[in-house]
């Protein structure tokens, strides 16, 4: 994450952990002029820490499909595989991914970009996984950053 003069965090909404060493964190931040949500992962160790460069940033509206997308889901994973749940475009090149990804026998939350700009097409590093067993919280995140951007 830029930690020039740009980049201005605004507000944050709140964490989920990852580990006595992690957690994501959801806050609003200005980058040249324009506010954006972001997910994040934080490390916080003795020797650093911070933000990490796993995270996303949204707009208002990719927000909000992000936020459709998530509410239809039930309290309890179904899944059994990798199921993709929603991809819209972020920009030239770029598609936001929203998907249910089983790692290690648990299921999580996984949003990130899809490249495909000539040289390259796949996943970007560009994203965060959110365990399914925080996905209320963190849309209670989501949902206070949507209100926030509105204003």
């Amino acid at each position: 994450m830029a930690e020039g003069p740009e980049f201005k965090p605004v507000k944050e909404f709140g964490a989920v952990p990852l580990s006595d060493e992690s957690e994501i964190k959801f806050y609003v931040d200005q980058y040249k002029g324009y506010t954006y949500a972001s997910v994040r992962t934080f490390l916080k160790r003795s020797g650093y820490s911070g933000p990490t460069k796993a995270g996303i940033t949204m707009n208002a509206n990719l927000l909000a499909s992000v936020i459709d997308t998530l509410t239809k889901l039930p309290a309890e994973p179904t899944a059994t595989t990798d199921q993709e749940l929603g991809r819209f475009p972020k920009k030239m090149g770029i598609e936001f991914v929203v998907r249910i990804t089983l790692y290690k026998d648990t299921t999580g939350i996984d949003l990130r970009e899809w490249v495909s700009d000539g040289t390259y097409t796949g996943w970007s590093k560009k994203g965060v996984r959110i365990p399914y067993q925080e996905l209320p919280k963190a849309l209670e995140f989501l949902r206070g950053m949507k209100e926030f951007l509105k204003k």
